[in-house]
């Protein structure tokens, strides 16, 4: 399935629904309230709200008022507000080596060379980031360098903590598109006195969606296509195999940290990021940025400027 939480225009009521011909059905509606309206909660329910949700969709159990057009609702992020976001960096080779040629002396201070890669690293991002697909990302004041980052983002469905890897699918939901913008100067500044905050969790930094797309329709995570364009211009363009650390393994060891429903982990991001270009041009008010990955959707957005 892939299931979207939503906002139906005519009366804004936030709910939850699931994909078919194009059209989203309410499982919420459709249940009679036996189903949540909240992703989260939903998740919660774990195999019986799946059960539930797959039932109402392949037995046609929901009414002609409990279908809407895409006109007729605004996309949310799938997950609009995740217990955390568990960010894996440096997860793709060939990111990390593009990541010695950035020249800001900030980003040269801090020794890329001694990058440890015992085990999956990372960062905690700010849940109040997140935005969905077709809204603004709005580019703050103290950055001149708005860049981009495709991720895959791994929605967890179930409470678990130190999960063994042959085990993580089990404590999977469903994936997601992630698009991690990050403020490289911020960023750089950050990374120089070994933290990183602002230049990674600003508000509207963590685009997500379009939607949560179910394990059964992707049995293997670590195959698929990634493509993120900006204004129609391919800029990055990996698959999700060139990972480092491959999606059961960043389960297990982010497991470490109590696990809960509608937590989200990301896979860190290919090369192709806009800083590790000779001459940088970051992105600008107006641009369009598009983040796609195989059978999950595009992610859209467009940036603004907050003034």
């Amino acid at each position: 399935m892939k299931l979207a939480s939503f906002k139906i225009n005519k009366n804004q009521n936030n709910t939850i629904g699931a994909l078919l011909d194009d059209n989203l059905v309410d499982l919420h509606s459709s249940s009679k309230g036996s189903l949540p309206n909240r992703m989260i909660d939903f998740l919660e329910m774990s195999d019986e709200g799946m059960d539930r949700a797959r039932s109402i969709i392949s037995g046609q159990l929901f009414g002609k008022e409990d279908v809407y057009q895409d006109a007729e609702v605004q996309l949310l992020p799938p997950v609009p507000r995740p217990g955390k976001i568990l960010h894996t960096s440096c997860n793709f080779g060939d990111h990390l080596q593009e990541l010695t040629g950035w020249n800001a002396p900030e980003w040269q201070a801090h020794n890329w060379g001694q990058f440890h890669f015992e085990h999956p690293t990372g960062f905690l991002q700010a849940p109040s980031s997140i935005v969905a697909t077709e809204q603004k990302v709005f580019c703050p004041p103290f950055t001149k360098q708005l860049d981009h980052e495709i991720e895959l983002g791994i929605i967890i469905g179930k409470h678990g903590k130190r999960i063994p890897e042959e085990m993580a699918y089990d404590y999977v939901a469903g994936y997601t598109v992630f698009n991690d913008i990050s403020a490289r100067d911020i960023q750089a500044r950050e990374h120089a006195n070994n933290v990183v905050l602002l230049g990674k969790s600003f508000d509207t930094s963590c685009p997500l969606g379009p939607y949560l797309v179910t394990t059964d329709e992707i049995p293997d995570p670590n195959v698929l296509d990634m493509e993120l364009r900006v204004n129609g211009k391919v800029h990055q363009k990996a698959k999700t195999g060139e990972m480092i650390y491959k999606t059961k393994q960043m389960v297990s060891w982010w497991s470490n940290i109590s696990l809960e429903p509608g937590d989200l982990i990301t896979s860190g991001s290919p090369p192709g990021v806009i800083a590790g270009w000779e001459n940088p041009e970051y992105l600008k008010e107006g641009d369009v940025v598009e983040a796609e990955i195989e059978g999950i959707g595009i992610l859209r957005n467009e940036i603004a400027i907050d003034k």
